[in-house]
């Protein structure tokens, strides 16, 4: 892209609780500088020609609730270095990473050197709601906040209800956020694949939707008795889910991992990489109801809730690999073909779903367009590609869906510098 580009006329999403237009925006080294007859003035002074992108959506950065990255320095599938280069890349401008990883960031020292002042990205750190994410023993929670912690998480599974009743109680986590997932291992056994007939034709075993229900029942109880605390559900993949919190008095704010929402166990060969998720895929009744959960407001956020492989460890049978996905890149795309062209969503209810929506859950202020500003995309939800990852800006993550396959739409480029 050109250092100085004037984008006239181009579609232009500013913020929350503002209509799509079109207008005129000026570019110049990645910064915003000006909108509509002050950019057309500018962009005159500077000698430049507008390109005309009618079709392409110039909006603010994605937000990522949460996702994993256990190694962040020496990783082999991904490290800070390349996971902020690869959400830049996919319009990433702030990412929440869970606390697992060998060393589990249950203490102040272990959350440091996440930042990174040449970068626009920002990560923020979950601190551990226990220490090592064992479920026995509560961490420092004031202290992990004081020391930069967004919020309070565990694992991809629920917590003992004791033990989250004795935090909740003690209170150390004031407004901070409280992110938990429904979802009991004991019930789920060794199941892989959410229960229904297509799980049973393909061979994998079942998981029960309890595994799911009976954890989501404690979790809204317990916020029915502490309704003061910011509690958050993480990962929401039933539709029976769905249901339990659309008829809660006291709702608390949740999130639905993308690949929920197009994805679904009668869609998928058995060789898919993508049957190996966490939470369980379900069925399309399933995939239906958490999209409409995200337009009725029951659902808060879609997170991408990466959690990156290496070569070797995809290689390993589905019920022996580690449940996971990686591929920030193809979620706006995906999301866009899914929600918008085929399900009729408007341009805005998407953002709220992939932006606004995850900002609110981390308690974080709003990603916006703004002059001065490098927090911005500009995406082509026209242009074909080919999922590779080989491709020179394609994750290093081996655990990528659709290899090989066209998507429709990309990020044609951001200010953001990863």
């Amino acid at each position: 892209m050109p250092k100085s580009q004037l984008f006239d006329p181009v579609r232009v999403l500013y913020s929350s609780g503002h209509s799509v237009i079109e207008d005129a925006a000026l570019i110049c080294d990645g910064h915003l500088i000006a909108f509509g007859d002050a950019a057309r003035a500018k962009a005159k002074e500077l000698g430049l020609d507008p390109t005309s992108n009618p079709n392409q959506l110039l909006a603010p950065c994605l937000v990522d609730p949460h996702s994993f990255l256990e190694e962040p320095i020496s990783g082999r599938s991904e490290t800070l270095i390349t996971l902020r280069k690869t959400a830049a890349n996919a319009g990433y401008g702030h990412l929440a990473l869970l606390p697992r990883s060998p060393s589990w960031r249950d203490r102040p020292e272990r959350l440091t050197g996440f930042k990174n002042p040449q970068s626009d990205v920002i990560v923020d750190l979950w601190g551990s709601f226990s220490r090592n994410g064992e479920g026995n023993e509560l961490t420092s929670h004031a202290d992990l906040l004081q020391h930069g912690a967004v919020g309070l998480a565990e694992d991809d599974y629920c917590l003992p209800p004791s033990l989250l009743k004795q935090g909740l109680v003690l209170g150390e986590m004031g407004s901070a956020p409280v992110l938990i997932a429904p979802k009991d291992e004991k019930i789920q056994g060794n199941g892989m694949v959410r229960e229904g007939v297509e799980t049973l034709r393909a061979g994998w075993a079942p998981d029960p939707i309890a595994s799911e229900t009976l954890p989501l029942g404690d979790l809204l109880e317990l916020y029915r008795q502490h309704p003061e605390c910011s509690l958050r559900i993480m990962n929401l993949a039933t539709a029976s889910g769905v249901a339990m919190i659309t008829s809660s008095t006291y709702k608390p704010m949740a999130s639905v991992c993308w690949w929920h929402l197009v994805a679904d166990r009668s869609v998928l060969d058995p060789t898919n990489l993508g049957w190996r998720i966490s939470p369980s895929l379900g069925g399309p009744q399933d995939r239906e109801a958490l999209a409409k959960g995200l337009i009725e407001g029951a659902l808060t956020a879609i997170a991408v809730h990466a959690f990156p492989l290496d070569e070797e460890d995809t290689q390993l049978p589905p019920d022996l690999r580690l449940p996971g996905l990686a591929g920030h890149q193809m979620v706006l795309p995906a999301l866009w073909q899914e929600l918008i062209v085929k399900s009729g969503w408007s341009i805005e209810q998407l953002w709220q779903a992939l932006s606004f929506g995850p900002s609110k859950m981390l308690n974080r202020p709003e990603e916006r367009l703004a002059c001065g500003s490098r927090r911005w995309l500009l995406f082509n939800p026209d242009l074909p590609w080919i999922q590779d990852r080989g491709a020179k800006d394609a994750p290093s993550a081996a655990n990528q869906p659709w290899q090989g396959k066209q998507l429709i739409g990309k990020i044609i480029t951001t200010g953001l510098r990863g």
